[in-house]
């Protein structure tokens, strides 16, 4: 199947693949208490049944993980991350856990994660431990976890390229990528997502709360980049599936072509068949997308691009 139709399906139907999440059980009766304590969202305060993103954040306010957290029962909660990050979060919880009656357990659960429009649908009949809506820059779908799952007839297997491009078109930030232990939430645009600004006391709250007095005015922010191609049109030169050149490598430095001066970096970039190469990037406050800007690429000259906001489709 071509990364067309695979495209397709993901916007216009229901596409899917098995993704690779590390998931942990937080239990116990002070479960609900250490859990408010340590991480940005108000876990207290959701339902048993319901899911919502969260982040667990140094003392000093710096990201960690980027988590979503499944309220299971009164005093139990499901964590899932990122694949290969969930010894860190393990080892992070584990570090102030000190006289609470609560464990932290290892799951081993497969995770299909279904997108487009007819997820819900296409995975209706699935049996599954977990079933939890997703939404995120105008890609909506559903993840699904049980011990051993597949992608069903009626959903489109999608290959890794193709969900890539999905995530960098909808701004969708991951760990390693885009999140490190350098990120302010802000700066990913991730403060109404996964930050409560009622709740009590947490670790790393003082510098969220410090930066949204301030307006949260950060040095740098998250954009989109829609690369012109390399035959001057403005459109990806095609090949046999509709898609552009090569993606930019992570590290490439993006300029400012007004001043010269260097605004950021690449983190991520993928082949879109909607858009040609598109990425995802740091970029300094003092530009505003949309704006034009140029990739220090090795070797050759520089690659024009387009800064837009996020997300790049709408």
């Amino acid at each position: 199947m071509s990364s067309g139709e695979e495209y397709r399906a993901l916007r216009h139907g229901a596409g899917g693949r098995i993704v690779r999440r590390d998931v942990l059980e937080l239990r116990g009766p002070d479960a609900v208490s250490y859990l408010q304590g340590q991480c940005s969202q108000d876990v207290e305060a959701m339902a048993v049944g319901t899911a919502a993103d969260a982040l667990l954040l140094s003392p000093q306010g710096k990201l960690e993980a980027l988590l979503r957290v499944q309220r299971l029962d009164d005093d139990r909660y499901l964590i899932d991350v990122a694949g290969g990050w969930g010894e860190a979060v393990r080892s992070r919880l584990e570090r102030f856990k000190l006289r609470v009656k609560a464990d932290i357990t290892e799951v081993s659960l497969t995770c299909l994660s279904v997108r487009g429009p007819d997820a819900e649908q296409a995975t209706a009949d699935l049996e599954s431990s977990h079933r939890v809506p997703f939404s995120w820059g105008g890609v909506t779908g559903v993840d699904l976890f049980a011990p051993s799952l597949a992608v069903p007839p009626g959903v489109t297997p999608c290959d890794v390229q193709t969900w890539e491009a999905l995530r960098v078109e909808a701004g969708i930030p991951v760990m390693g990528r885009e999140l490190d232990e350098r990120t302010i939430a802000a700066e990913a645009d991730l403060l109404e997502r996964c930050v409560s600004f009622t709740k009590g006391c947490y670790t790393g709250q003082e510098l969220v709360a410090r930066l949204d007095a301030r307006g949260n005015k950060v040095a740098r922010r998250l954009a989109g980049l829609v690369v012109e191609a390399t035959d001057g049109t403005g459109q990806a030169p095609a090949d046999a599936d509709g898609v552009g050149a090569e993606p930019i490598a992570p590290g490439t430095a993006v300029v400012d072509p007004a001043s010269g001066q260097e605004v950021g970096a690449v983190t991520s970039s993928a082949r879109s068949p909607a858009l040609g190469v598109v990425a995802l990037g740091y970029l300094h406050r003092r530009l505003s997308p949309p704006t034009p800007v140029e990739l220090l690429l090795p070797g050759s000259a520089p690659r024009r691009a387009e800064a837009r906001p996020l997300p790049l489709v709408s």
